[in-house]
């Protein structure tokens, strides 16, 4: 295997990278912003066009105790219902520093179901004026009609027990149809915050 290494000296002389030194770029597709939404689905740009597409959550915000989920379509948003196999577990911590964890959360993931998925775990994320979650959901090759669709997603939010949880999520889509459409909700009532699409090429 060759090793490739910069002709410059130091980090900050670097002027150009050496050939065959590549990286993907994140090319923004569109951008939704909640107000007292009940729903957000991105119907549009989630086609064969990239391999992975990156969904970036900021300062979602519930009207109550409530919780961030998602699910998927194969027909271009008129149902979210698509079959889906997940695991997730979280890190937390209280407020106060008298807990500290981290739990495989056995009640939240789904096994062959057709429900939302959860993204944020162990409790109701708070509706204080100044709490809100943010993170990221990846999802790879949705337009294959070959294999499953596979997602993992990394949310950071408060809980209404004065916690700070880091939720994982990863499973995937069983189905080889194309997954063309996502939509995000709470499991009850309306959020605020803005939820960005991105293509990674």
């Amino acid at each position: 295997m060759a090793v490739l290494f910069a002709n410059n000296n130091s980090l900050s002389a670097i002027t150009t990278k050496p050939s065959g030194f590549s990286g993907g770029s994140m090319n923004l597709i569109s951008t939704q912003t909640a107000s007292g939404s009940s729903t957000i689905s991105f119907t549009s740009g989630i086609d064969s066009t990239y391999d992975e597409y990156v969904f970036k959550f900021y300062n979602i915000h519930p009207s109550g105790l409530n919780r961030f989920q998602f699910n998927g379509s194969i027909d271009a948003g008129s149902n979210y219902n698509v079959v889906k196999t997940t695991t997730i577990f979280v890190a937390h911590h209280a407020e106060g520093g008298s807990d500290a964890a981290l739990i495989y959360q056995s009640g939240d993931d789904l096994a062959q179901s057709t429900a939302f998925q959860d993204l944020m775990a162990y409790g109701n994320q708070d509706a204080d004026n100044d709490h809100s979650l943010n993170g990221t959901l990846q999802l790879f090759s949705p337009s294959s009609t070959t294999f499953v669709k596979h997602f993992i997603a990394t949310t950071q939010g408060n809980i209404d027990t004065n916690y700070s949880v880091n939720s994982f999520v990863a499973g995937y889509f069983n189905n080889t149809n194309d997954v063309d459409a996502i939509r995000f909700q709470m499991n009850s009532g309306t959020f605020d915050g803005v939820i960005k699409l991105y293509g990674v090429s």
